[in-house]
Parts: structure tokens; C-alpha cells; sequence
């Protein structure tokens, strides 16, 4: 079947308008149809609003349209996607409308959430079946990695290899494949857990605080806990998708033990208050907008938000076993919900799946839990749970029971992690090719090299990587250390390293708390023997003789940004964070951060020509402290380069970056060392006459002032700088060495590191 470059999209509602950006962030050409031309183009601009595009510039790949007078254009397109409302009849209409136009070959999929596909293909024509498939999004399609993906006996095998492929590498998705139930995985199981936390809840007489901490960090399911997710997604929705799922379930079905509505909600719902999207639902802010403000469920009236209070978290102290057995208010609805939940879970296999990974899978990336529902079992041990509902009087599913004889649903057996199958057969757990993680390295192998902060892993081909195992990545000076030995051992054993891991951020910059220790005991000398060592070892990457590639996702900030800066190519997972925000803590970058920005802006085709531009685009970026949307944004802004390349898929990133090293290492020369024509005292009195208008304006403050002819400063070379006369980086750097020992010596910026350790935001002063 040929290549994906074309998609349309039909139904531009919230879910149709998001899956149209983001097939747009994939690089297609996109047709958006709707009724009325007028509801696609509004599509459009909700997703701008929304942040559905990667880039607000792709909005350009799309296209719209009415399905009354543009149908016919769907011939252009290769992949269809239908998006419209939940009624078979509907989208049966729909199809034999898609058929009379498509071209042949073409792919086309529902986004249904709860139909069956037997269903949907019901009484149409041979040819459509064998091309149709289900393509089950979360919301939001940019955000959510989930897609559960449905083929019925008839869809051509190639078509679903198609469509996995081009899911997982271009639109960076996890792809789960479903059997063809109603609600397939994740709404099946989501939901059941949702209806009994709520109808627990009541029952319980808990509080809407307790009971979403409580089902929360213990299980590592996100903090909006149950009430939150509930106001999220819309409380009118979940009775909608009840009512559906029990409709199409049996009698023996547990989706059945609660009400869809129960009096509650039906009450809620009458008065409006259908959560976030009306802007009250389980909690609100008060009618002068000052305090925050959740129900009593007693009563359903409003009264005022209080800190969790819970005996039995407490006493667990985050384990969540000890939580389930814990005889306080707490820990009685903690065991209910969770045991009914995971019982529910296994009790749905094989219906829904034909493994527990896809179903843990599911979880994972389409309700945001840590630990899918086996991978649960198995942490609270299945003979465990096994014992709490004989206790309860509970049917045993049958799975849970093989499971608590044999010990559990994974193992690690001969260096491979395996599963138990519904049918008891443990088999090795498969991976794709392209996905490439550490922790699965790690059941078969050693690290080459350990130190404090970070490992040295071999992954095969002459290439190793560096994996940061600091908290949240950070830059210490023991780090710094390891960098070092990492790179001595490459230039002896390796042909090419990458820099990267499984943690979901790359790194969060150096670590504030050192700053303050080192200056408090050693002063300025300590701190600038900190900032070279930090300089010094960033030079050392990048001019290392091998390529050196980072594999850069989730947060690069400050420090962590300097690091990649100083790599020979990086490889960035799309939802990249990139930036220099030292200003935030009053400080400048001051580990070469400067130095390369000015050097990657002034040799970028698109910027305006001359030191003096060069220094101007470097200061906006940097004295405000932008921070990248996305690694195409991060493009735009010249953090990366033309040739840096972008992964959407993050489980490919290493995978990724090892292509790329590998590309780089034969016949690899190290750069030679760029001199740098700095503006001198013309930049800078350019760049002051911008700080002097902001300070003048209220836009800044007396020390953002103070911070910003800092930077401006090192941008322009300094007084004595000539743009005919290039300075070298050792030069700069000492540059940017003087101005972060000055200002994290004064007072203000003292405060503002203090004031970001202790609440995490930056603070103005």
C-alpha cells in the first residue's frame, strides 16, 4: 500500500478537530468537513485556541470544507477519518456516502469510543469491511498517546499494519490492539472504575478531598483523583457512556451494579454545573472568584475547599496495600473502589484483550496511570488480592486465580520480562524494533560504567549512552564529574554516545540548592570554580572526538538546555521544553548557554544578518525566559538546528538518536573552535535602549534591569568588544563566568533562587 499524505477528517467537533491538528503535526495535508463549512473553519480555531497544534503554522496543512458541497474531495485522501456522533445509523449513512467517492485502496476509520465494529460494518459492502477499521483517540489527540485500534474479520491485514505503523511513527502513538467489544479497553475499564468511586463515594459519606487523594499518589493514578477527572472530561458525559456501555453489555456484566445517573449527578446536570467546561462541577471557585469551593456529597451543596485529611493515608504513608487494609473511612473506600476495579479488569480478559501489556498499556497512556491494572495486581501480589474478595464474598475471575497460583502476571525470565496469557502460557513480552528503552536493557545487562548521577550503557553497534539518574536529571558537580569519565571511556571503547534515558524529562538545569550551599560556604571563588567546571565539561562534548547526540525530551531547562546546546546533534521527542530561564532566578546562563545561542543565531539562514541582530534575538530569548511548546517551536526559535531532528514517538527517541549518532560516526571530525564577532558597545547600547524602555514602561523591574545589562554584556562582547576583532569562546565564557558570579551575589537574585527552592515559581522583585 502506498505512503499516508493525505487524511480527511469528518466532523469537526472536539474530538474530529483535534485528530485533524494533530494528523497536521504529523506533516499531512488534512480535509476538515463538517455540515457547514463554518463549523470546520470554528474546528480550526478552537484547536489554536486549545494548543491542538504543534505549531500554530500547520494550521496551514488544513483545509475545509462542507460534507453537503466538498465530499468529492475525500478522493484525494488516503487515510478517512470519521468523527461524528455515536449512533450506527449515522455513521452507516456516512459510509455508503464515503464509498461513492473514495479512491480505491483507501483507508477509512471510526473515532467511536463505545460502538463495535461488527456493528458499524453491519449489511456494507464487502470491499468498505476489508478497508475499515476503528482508530480510537483520547482527548486531547495531541496529548493523549493512546489509540486503541479495532480490525474486524474482514479489514486486510495490511491495511491495520498501515495504519500501526504510520500511528506509532508519525503521529507518535501507543498503539493497543482491541478485540471488538463495547468500550474496548480504556472506557470499558475506566469507567466502571469512575461509576464506582463516584457511587463509593456517596455510599461512604467521604469527602471529595479525601476521596481524590486517596485514589491518587498510592496508586500512581494523577492527582485530579476521581471527582477531578470526573469535572474534566464533563459530568454530563460519563451517565451518556454508562447508559451506552450498559446497554450493550449482559446482565452479568459488574457495569451493571451501579446507576448511570445516580440522584446526584441527575441533580447536577439539571443545574448545570457539568464541571470545568460550565465552570462548576464537584469544586468551583466562589461567587467572588477568590477561594476554591467542592460539594458535600450529602447534601450537593458548595461549601469551602479544605486540605485532605486522612487517617488512613497517613498511616500508609504512600503504600497502597497498607492503605487497602487500613480500617479507617479512607481505606475502606480506597479497598472497595481498587478491588472492584482490578477484579473488574481481570474478569474482562479475554474478552477485551489477548494480553495483560495491552491492557496495562491502555491505562497507562489513556488515563495517565503509572501502573496499569496488572501491573497493580502484581505490586499488591495476587494471591493478596485474591484473598480480600474471598473475604468480600467476590467471584475470583478466573485470570486472577491463575495468576495468584503461578506468582503474579509478569516475570523476568532469562533477561526478557514475560506475561501469563488468559490461557496460562507465559510468553515473552514483544517489542517493536524502533522502541528502545533502558529498563529493558537493564534486565539483561550491567552498565559499563556507574557513578553517583548517571550510568554507561552499551546499546550495541560502537554506541553507548549516558543515562542522568540525578533527581529530575539535575546538573551537579558530580555529574559533571561523570560526564567526564563517560567521555574518556568512549574515546577508548565507543565510536559515538548518546545522552538520554527512559526518565520522561531530559533535565531540569542545575540543581538551585548546590548554588546556594556552595556560595554560602565558599563565596564567589566556589561559585566560579563551579560555573568553569561546568563550562570546561560542556567544551569537552563538544569537542569530543565522537559524535556526541542527546536524546532530549519532556523539560530542557537552564543547565540541562546548556548540555544539549553543546551536543553534535540532538534528537528531540516532539513535545520538547527547551529553554534558557536562569533570569527567572535572577541569574544568566553561565555554562555556555550564551555563547552557542549567539552562535546558532547568527549563522541561521532565516535571522537577520550582523552581530548586533544576532545579540537582540539572543537577549528576547533569553531575558524572558521562553520556553519552547514543542520541539517544532523550539526549531522556530533557533534552540535547535536545521539539521536536529525530531522523534514523535517517545519510545523511539533512543532508539532514534543511536540512527543518528551511528550516521555520524563514520569518518567523524571534531569542529574546529568558531571565534565570534560580537557587536560591542553598538549592541549593547541597543540592547540597553530596549531595557531602559521596558524599565520605564513597568515591564521589568530595577533588578530585571540590573540582570538584563548583565546579559547584554556577554551578548555584545562587552565595552571593549570590535566586531572586526572576533573574540574566542574561552573569552565569552569568562564573560558569562563574572556576570553569574555578580548576580547571584546580590541580594535580589539570592532571594529569587530561595523563593523558587521553596514554592517552585519564580519570583519579580
Amino acid at each position: 500500500m502506498g505512503t499516508i499524505r493525505t487524511a480527511a477528517v469528518i466532523g469537526a467537533g472536539v474530538m474530529g478537530s483535534g485528530i485533524a491538528a494533530h494528523l497536521a503535526n504529523a506533516g499531512l495535508d488534512v480535509i476538515l468537513l463538517d455540515m457547514e463549512k463554518a463549523l470546520a473553519d470554528a474546528g480550526i480555531a478552537r484547536q489554536l485556541k486549545a494548543g491542538g497544534f504543534m505549531d500554530p503554522a500547520f494550521a496551514g496543512r488544513i483545509s475545509t470544507g462542507s460534507t453537503q458541497q466538498d465530499l468529492a474531495r475525500l478522493a484525494d485522501a488516503d487515510w478517512i477519518v470519521e468523527a461524528v456522533a455515536e449512533d450506527v445509523a449515522t455513521k452507516q449513512m456516512l459510509y455508503r456516502s464515503i464509498d461513492g467517492v473514495r479512491k480505491a485502496g483507501s483507508i477509512v476509520s471510526s473515532n467511536t469510543s463505545t460502538i463495535p465494529l461488527a456493528d458499524l460494518m453491519a449489511d456494507m459492502p464487502q470491499e468498505f469491511a476489508s478497508d475499515f477499521l476503528i482508530t480510537h483517540f483520547f482527548n486531547p489527540p495531541r496529548i493523549m498517546r493512546l489509540l486503541e485500534l479495532v480490525s474486524g474479520e474482514a479489514t486486510k491485514p495490511d491495511v491495520t499494519e498501515k495504519i500501526v505503523a504510520f500511528a506509532a511513527r508519525s503521529l507518535g502513538k501507543s498503539v493497543v490492539m482491541c478485540n471488538d467489544t463495547p468500550g474496548f479497553i480504556g472506557n470499558r475499564i475506566g469507567n466502571y472504575w469512575l461509576s464506582t468511586a463516584l457511587n463509593e463515594a456517596i455510599a461512604l459519606g467521604i469527602d471529595v478531598e479525601e476521596a481524590d487523594a486517596v485514589i491518587g499518589k498510592p496508586f500512581g493514578i494523577p492527582a485530579t483523583g476521581i471527582f477531578g477527572l470526573i469535572d474534566l472530561v464533563g459530568i454530563d458525559l460519563l451517565p451518556m457512556v454508562l447508559r451506552s456501555l450498559q446497554g450493550a453489555t449482559g446482565a452479568h456484566d459488574s457495569i451493571q451494579d451501579y446507576p448511570a445517573e445516580p440522584a446526584l449527578i441527575a441533580k447536577m446536570i439539571a443545574q448545570n454545573r457539568l464541571g470545568r467546561k460550565s465552570g462548576a462541577g464537584f469544586a468551583r471557585l466562589s461567587p467572588g472568584r477568590k477561594a476554591r469551593e467542592v460539594i458535600d456529597l450529602a447534601t450537593g451543596d458548595y461549601r469551602p475547599s479544605r486540605a485532605a485529611a486522612s487517617e488512613s493515608l497517613a498511616a500508609a504513608q504512600g503504600d497502597a496495600r497498607a492503605l487497602m487494609e487500613h480500617p479507617g473511612l479512607g481505606g475502606r473506600y480506597a479497598a472497595i473502589v481498587m478491588e472492584k476495579t482490578l477484579a473488574y479488569a481481570a474478569s474482562l480478559m479475554p474478552e477485551i484483550a489477548d494480553t495483560p501489556d495491552a491492557v496495562d498499556e491502555a491505562m497507562r497512556t489513556g488515563y495517565g496511570w503509572k501502573h496499569g491494572p496488572f501491573e497493580l495486581i502484581d505490586r499488591l501480589s495476587a494471591d493478596w488480592l485474591k484473598a480480600r474478595l474471598d473475604a468480600r464474598g467476590t467471584a475470583i475471575p478466573p485470570y486472577l486465580a491463575i495468576a495468584a497460583q503461578q506468582g503474579g502476571f509478569y516475570a523476568v525470565r532469562d533477561g526478557e520480562r514475560t506475561s501469563l496469557r488468559p490461557d496460562g502460557v507465559i510468553k515473552p513480552l514483544s517489542r517493536s524494533e524502533d522502541v528502545r528503552r533502558l529498563c529493558d536493557l537493564a534486565l539483561a545487562a550491567k552498565p559499563v560504567a556507574s557513578w553517583q548521577s548517571a550510568n554507561l550503557w552499551d546499546l550495541g553497534d560502537g554506541v553507548a549512552c549516558l543515562e542522568i539518574r540525578s533527581k529530575m536529571n539535575t546538573v551537579s558537580p558530580e555529574l559533571l564529574d561523570a560526564i567526564r569519565k563517560a567521555l574518556d571511556r568512549c574515546g577508548n571503547d565507543f565510536r559515538a554516545l548518546v545522552i538520554g534515558g527512559d526518565a520522561p524529562y531530559f533535565s531540569a538545569g542545575a540543581d538551585l540548592r548546590i548554588f546556594v550551599e556552595t556560595f554560602e560556604k565558599g563565596g564567589r571563588e566556589a561559585i566560579s570554580a563551579f560555573i568553569d567546571h561546568g563550562q570546561r565539561t560542556f567544551q569537552a562534548i563538544k569537542y569530543a572526538p565522537f559524535p556526541v547526540v542527546a536524546a532530549a525530551t519532556g523539560a530542557a531547562l537552564g543547565g540541562g538546555c546548556e548540555l544539549l546546546l553543546h551536543c553534535d546533534a540532538i534528537q528531540a521527542h516532539a513535545e520538547l521544553s527547551m529553554g534558557l530561564v536562569e533570569t527567572s532566578v535572577g541569574l544568566i546562563p553561565g555554562w555556555g548557554g550564551c555563547k552557542e545561542m549567539m552562535i546558532r543565531l547568527a549563522s541561521a539562514s532565516a535571522a537577520p544578518r550582523g552581530p548586533v541582530a544576532a545579540a537582540l534575538a539572543a537577549y528576547d530569548l533569553i531575558a524572558s525566559a521562553k520556553v519552547s511548546s514543542s520541539a517544532f517551536d523550539a526549531r522556530a526559535r533557533g534552540f535547535l538546528r536545521p539539521s536536529d531532528a525530531i522523534t514523535m514517538n517517545r519510545d523511539h527517541l533512543i532508539a532514534d538518536a543511536k540512527a543518528k549518532a551511528l550516521s555520524l560516526a563514520d569518518g567523524y571530525v571534531a569542529p574546529e573552535p568558531l571565534l565570534l564577532s560580537l557587536s560591542g558597545p553598538s549592541g549593547g547600547g541597543a540592547i540597553f535602549n530596549v531595557i531602559d524602555s521596558d524599565g520605564l514602561a513597568g515591564r521589568i523591574s530595577a533588578h530585571d534591569r540590573l540582570i538584563g545589562k548583565a546579559l547584554a554584556n556577554v551578548l555584545t562582547g562587552g565595552s571593549a568588544a570590535d566586531p572586526l576583532r572576533p573574540l574566542t569562546q574561552e573569552a565569552v565564557m569568562l564573560l558569562e563566568r563574572e556576570a553569574f558570579v555578580d548576580l547571584i551575589a546580590t541580594p535580589a537574585s539570592f532571594e529569587r533562587i530561595r523563593h523558587m527552592l521553596k514554592s517552585g515559581k519564580p519570583l519579580r522583585n
